[in-house]
């Protein structure tokens, strides 16, 4: 079974996932692997705050892991 990112997972737990979830990150300017909230802070949280559209960049980060 193919992991899943969930908008309940930390952004530090995102990042250990796979190599290319930063450059997922990375294409909406969401720096996170530099962020001090990384290890504390919700994916809603991060998005929320920068004001993005929570379920598209979930569909961006799990498209990581489709066949």
């Amino acid at each position: 079974m193919a992991p899943k990112i969930t908008k309940d997972m930390t952004f530090y737990q995102i990042l250990q996932m796979d190599p290319e979830v930063a450059k997922v990150l990375d294409q909406y300017n969401l720096d996170c692997g530099e962020c001090l909230g990384a290890t504390s802070e919700s994916i809603a949280q991060g998005v929320r705050a920068h004001d993005f559209d929570l379920d598209e960049i979930l569909t961006a980060l799990n498209a990581i892991f489709e066949d």
